[in-house]
């Protein structure tokens, strides 16, 4: 089927409406023209009938005919049949075959007095009425009259070829109006349809005109305009994602190739063969982990729902990972504390993974002699677990995008040993949204603080295979 343009839509409506209006108050004013000319037809006729009763009255039955004649001859499309009860024809209008009329009227009801009929091609309009003529003995007369319609006729078909002319211009004159309304109508959409093919990868900055639409299409506009900012940011965080890994994986990958080059360069002994593998492997390692954080990740953001969802000991999961990472603080001099305690509804290992990414990160870069305090409050809508370390403020300008992969906050705050690729605290925050919670950090006046809000509502329904 083919798909019409909305101007053309919009122009055949217009047209079609247009039409129909005026098709139908030219119907309306032809039918109430008809009525009138047949309700004045009936009145003259009437008035003819009243003429001939009064002469039928005023006169003797004998010379009825002869007033009837001086009294009617000059009455021009109307006809007259006047008859006595015994049959005689007492007046009838010359060159009139009354065949037709008299039999459609001789069937009419008792209670009815008027009668159209069709007769030569023509539509005559009739009254039926009795009279009674003065002499010796009142004599019954019946009379018929009728009135040929050709002239209100001739002036009906006249009125519908103008009619019919008149609609037809006047459809075509409002489907022009029409496309040319519709067309200025419509220049908002071509606009931003414009604005919508410029948009490419490379340019993802334009942007639909909220202001200069009308109020119907500004919903769409800022619609498209909020669609075209999410696209920008994703596309955004995809490049900078793909140039994050593509740097991220050069350094190991250069590491590899450059020692394995240089050790199979010439002949060596076996342990400096050993030595090369293990550099290897740690490197290996290295990658296999960037690897499954960045899969982990892919999978959190991508599937939102818990694997599994139960209650939970806060407290007891933080014990189990104090006593996982004592040896490391006690080996930095920091001291792990834990207040308080409450409950959640969640996925374990999610929770321990994400205070585990946590606790890492605060082990990092508390200097020794230091404190790492977890603490698990609440409020009426939520249940927090903060995880606070001493040590170097992150400075305000990087707190906003300490959350994106591969991001180590404060390069001054990098530790040379680390191992890490910056992508546990986009992890942590994965795990948050698929709890249905947030994940906060400060950093002020030798502290920085994480804070995780678990909502108190019930818990997202666990997946299911």
């Amino acid at each position: 089927m083919r798909r019409f343009s909305l101007t053309t839509r919009l122009t055949a409506l217009f047209c079609l409406s247009s039409a129909g209006v005026l098709l139908g108050l030219g119907i309306l004013i032809a039918t109430a023209m008809d009525q009138h000319f047949a309700e004045e037809d009936f009145a003259s006729l009437g008035d003819n009938v009243r003429l001939i009763e009064r002469i039928a009255a005023e006169n003797a039955a004998a010379s009825v005919p002869e007033r009837l004649a001086v009294a009617l001859e000059h009455h021009p499309g109307f006809i007259t049949h006047v008859s006595a009860a015994d049959g005689r024809l007492l007046y009838a209008s010359n060159g009139f075959d009354f065949r037709t009329v008299l039999g459609t009227a001789s069937v009419l009801p008792a209670e009815r007095d008027s009668f159209v009929w069709d007769q030569d091609g023509k539509v005559y309009r009739g009254l039926r009425a009795t009279a009674q003529a003065t002499g010796d003995a009142h004599t019954p007369l019946t009379i018929v009259v009728g009135m040929d319609t050709e002239i209100h006729a001739h002036f009906m078909r006249a009125f519908r070829r103008s009619l019919a002319f008149y609609v037809t211009l006047a459809a075509l004159a409002s489907g022009l109006l029409g496309w040319w309304v519709a067309r200025r109508g419509l220049a908002p959409l071509r606009t931003m349809a414009s604005r919508a093919r410029a948009v490419t990868a490379h340019k993802l900055d334009a942007r639909m005109p909220v202001d200069a639409v009308p109020v119907e299409m500004a919903d769409l506009a800022g619609t498209l305009n909020a669609m075209l900012e999410r696209l920008q940011s994703d596309f955004g965080r995809l490049s900078d994602f793909s140039s994050d890994i593509a740097h991220e994986l050069r350094t190991p990958l250069t590491n590899l190739m450059t020692q394995t080059h240089v050790v199979l360069s010439q002949p060596r002994a076996a342990e400096k063969y050993r030595d090369v593998l293990a550099s290897n492997a740690e490197e290996l390692q290295r990658l296999s982990r960037m690897v499954s954080d960045m899969l982990y990740l892919a999978q959190m953001e991508h599937g939102l729902t818990l694997p599994s969802a139960e209650p939970i000991d806060v407290a007891v999961e933080v014990h189990a990972l104090f006593e996982f990472y004592d040896a490391l603080a006690e080996d930095k001099a920091v001291r792990l504390q834990l207040r308080g305690e409450g409950h959640i509804v969640g996925d374990r290992l999610m929770l321990r993974r994400a205070l585990s990414n946590l606790l890492s990160n605060a082990l990092r870069y508390t200097p020794p002699g230091g404190d790492i305090v977890i603490e698990i409050g609440g409020s009426p809508d939520a249940i927090t677990v903060s995880v606070e370390n001493d040590g170097q403020e992150i400075r305000p300008d990087l707190l906003p995008v300490i959350f994106d992969r591969f991001s180590r906050g404060d390069k001054s705050r990098v530790r040379p040993d680390s191992d890490s690729v910056g992508l546990g605290l986009s992890i942590t925050r994965a795990i948050m949204a698929a709890h249905g919670g947030s994940i906060v950090v400060q950093s002020a006046r030798g502290k920085t603080r994480f804070t995780l809000a678990f909502r108190r509502q019930a818990a997202p329904a666990a997946a299911t295979a």
